[in-house]
């Protein structure tokens, strides 16, 4: 009762401490998320069966909820200006896994699962490309488990980094969206770095996460195991994260109604909070077991494949070779 009764405080206290403390505002989607993985690793996650489900709702809804601060032509601007820059990355990542688990003689399904995860969102293009590849439930565990680990340490080096390059709000928007894994960690490391970046960063990495379609339907097609299948028809099933027509909506009433326009910034700055919320308890999905899911070879494959591809958007950035303007 004591490990629920605290585990429950800490998960208010990530929202309302941040929304009524100012300076907590900066440093809170870091520790949030290190205290999630402190929490569930070293006392365990009372409500593991609930959070691991909770999360994704709440993450969508916190993005659909920053959607109605933002104007429509702004987020469909920033989405075509990081199109190419999304494909690049996506290509380099999945060719460059490939070749890179060849090389450490890894399973197939573990190349592409660990490969997807780092190229597009991580734990939703997992979740999409499994079925595809008929992956074992290990698999997606090992491979979840290894993008989740990076996409932690992302969330306090990049800000760090970010800074000590001097990336303005949009160089670093572009920076989190394109090198980081899942949305929330883009969010979480946007939100530190500033309003600007937040928005930048949260509309191409929504932008990037729409290539679970095209990549997924490629692994069908072309990467996955065929036996046993022939004369029977495949069926391909993919969905569109539901919130990114969610994010695109409410962008649009709030554009295309002005009256809304104090609500929605509202709505927004509360989805912040939420978010906040949301990576401690994202963090809290971390348990030792899944600790010990992870082999040294894929861990590996995501830290060699995850360093190339974020040393090479940094260095693009900073050297001024993507466009960053708005």
């Amino acid at each position: 009762m004591i490990k629920k009764i605290t585990f429950l405080l800490l998960t208010a206290a990530f929202f309302i401490v941040p929304w009524v403390w100012t300076p907590a505002r900066d440093w809170a989607p870091g520790i949030a998320v290190l205290a999630g993985i402190v929490f569930a690793v070293a006392w365990g996650n009372p409500f593991a069966k609930y959070t691991s489900k909770l999360t994704s709702t709440l993450l969508g809804w916190a993005i659909v909820g920053m959607g109605c601060g933002m104007d429509l032509v702004s987020v469909l601007r920033a989405g075509a200006s990081g199109f190419i820059y999304t494909l690049i990355g996506i290509t380099a990542g999945i060719g460059l896994g490939a070749f890179l688990g060849w090389k450490l003689k890894l399973p197939k399904n573990a190349t592409y699962l660990v490969s997807v995860g780092t190229a597009i969102c991580g734990g939703s293009a997992i979740a999409a490309a499994a079925p595809a590849l008929r992956a074992k439930a290990h698999e997606v565990a090992m491979a979840s488990a290894t993008v989740f680990a990076l996409n932690a340490v992302a969330l306090f080096l990049f800000p760090v980094i970010g800074h000590k390059l001097g990336f303005n709000q949009e160089q670093f928007g572009f920076f989190a969206a394109l090198a980081i894994h899942d949305t929330s960690s883009v969010v979480g490391a946007a939100l530190q770095y500033g309003e600007s970046a937040l928005e930048v960063g949260t509309v191409v990495k929504l932008a990037r996460a729409l290539w679970i379609v095209p990549v997924t339907l490629f692994l069908t097609w072309f990467i996955a195991d065929k036996s046993g299948e022939e004369g029977e028809k495949r069926k391909v099933r993919v969905k569109v994260p539901w919130f990114i027509p969610g994010f695109l909506i409410a962008a649009a009433i709030v554009t295309w109604i002005p009256a809304l326009n104090g609500a929605g910034g509202f709505l927004k700055n509360i989805s912040k909070y939420l978010m906040i919320m949301t990576l401690f308890l994202i963090g809290a999905n971390l348990s030792r077991e899944k600790l010990k899911e992870l082999g040294v070879r894929p861990v590996l494959l995501g830290v060699i494949l995850w360093v190339i591809l974020s040393v090479l958007w940094c260095t693009a950035i900073h050297l001024e070779w993507v466009n960053c303007s708005i």
